[in-house]
């Protein structure tokens, strides 16, 4: 059996994609490889090393080409990989029960995938985004995407979160937040309880629906998913855009839950008064100029030395970053 040596395997795996990249120490990408979301809490453990599975098995293929001594990752394949580092910056890593559980689903896929991994690192894919927002220097991090959440760094080096505690009890301000009230709009109208509103005119038919009672009936059935719900926030947008005064509601709510998880992140690192960059991640921070302003104005009266900046890099160089200087640091010590 051949072995093949890499010295990283970086792992980005959030609610929407999973990233794996092979890199060796001077950051050179040996392979990558792409698959859906690998957030456990939102679509299951099954489901979820299914997709971490298939990101790292595109890697492997596209390693194998590159380095003439491994042959294509498959059933078949006598090529033993030995990875001296993996960094894995997943998401739904937010209690102790969730590090058990995704830890143990990490080791089942590298064994799996018939992986040796020499030193291994498992931390929330916020903490993955941070490193790679910032680049190493004081700020904030404000995500937005299918859930939510909030980092920060100070210069002392102190790290705090606020928010992301998933879409069941959490996650306000994402996109999953956003579909999930406009349903509840459509459905307090529907009722008399609610403003009436463009949403029901344009949920129904992305959804293939006729009639609001048909709503119900979707959000406790079999079809209903985080994912589903949040592709349901551009419409949220788009009525917006058309004067529905209850989707500007709504986004107006989005924009001032991601602030006040951003200024309990500024508080805990006592940044209030200290000059720092805040980057404002996901699609929706991204893709709604009205949360995303709502978001900046907030900020800015609370802390007048905020700059709004944008990424430095994206959130997989942070998990490269993290396990590299691993690298580095473990060579130093071996020398002493």
């Amino acid at each position: 059996m051949t072995a093949v040596h890499i010295p990283l395997l970086a792992v980005d795996g959030g609610g929407t994609k999973c990233l794996a990249v092979l890199t060796d120490r001077s950051k050179r990408t040996l392979g990558a490889g792409r698959a859906g979301s690998c957030n456990y809490q939102g679509i299951g453990r099954e489901a979820a090393a299914r997709e971490l599975a298939a990101a790292i098995s595109q890697a492997l293929n596209e390693a194998a080409g590159r380095l003439p001594t491994a042959a294509p990752h498959d059933s078949m394949s006598r090529t033993a990989w030995e990875i001296e580092c993996a960094v894995f910056g997943l998401a739904g890593l937010d209690t102790e029960h969730d590090r058990q559980v995704i830890t143990g689903m990490v080791r089942d896929v590298l064994k799996m995938l018939r992986i040796r991994v020499r030193h291994l690192i498992v931390e929330n894919d916020g903490f993955a985004a941070l490193l790679g927002a910032t680049n190493g220097e004081p700020g904030i991090l404000v995500i937005a995407g299918t859930g939510s959440i909030a980092f920060g760094v100070n210069r002392a080096g102190e790290t705090a979160r606020a928010g992301g505690w998933g879409h069941r009890v959490g996650d306000e301000g994402s996109g999953y937040w956003i579909g999930k009230q406009a349903i509840m709009a459509v459905l307090k109208a529907a009722d008399g309880r609610g403003e009436p509103t463009l949403l029901e005119s344009l949920l129904l038919p992305h959804l293939g629906l006729d009639r609001v009672e048909e709503l119900f009936n979707w959000t406790y059935g079999p079809d209903y998913s985080v994912e589903k719900v949040g592709e349901l926030s551009p419409f949220v947008s788009q009525a917006a855009d058309s004067q529905d005064r209850v989707a500007a509601s709504i986004l107006k709510a989005a924009g001032e839950e991601l602030f006040l998880a951003a200024r309990a992140v500024i508080e805990r690192l006592r940044m209030r008064e200290e000059p720092f960059k805040m980057i404002l991640q996901g699609g929706v921070l991204q893709n709604d100029e009205r949360v995303r302003r709502i978001v900046i104005e907030h900020a800015r009266r609370y802390t007048p030395q905020v700059t709004i900046d944008k990424a430095q890099n994206d959130p997989i160089f942070g998990v490269i970053a993290k396990g590299l200087a691993y690298l580095e640091k473990q060579a130093g010590e071996s020398e002493v």
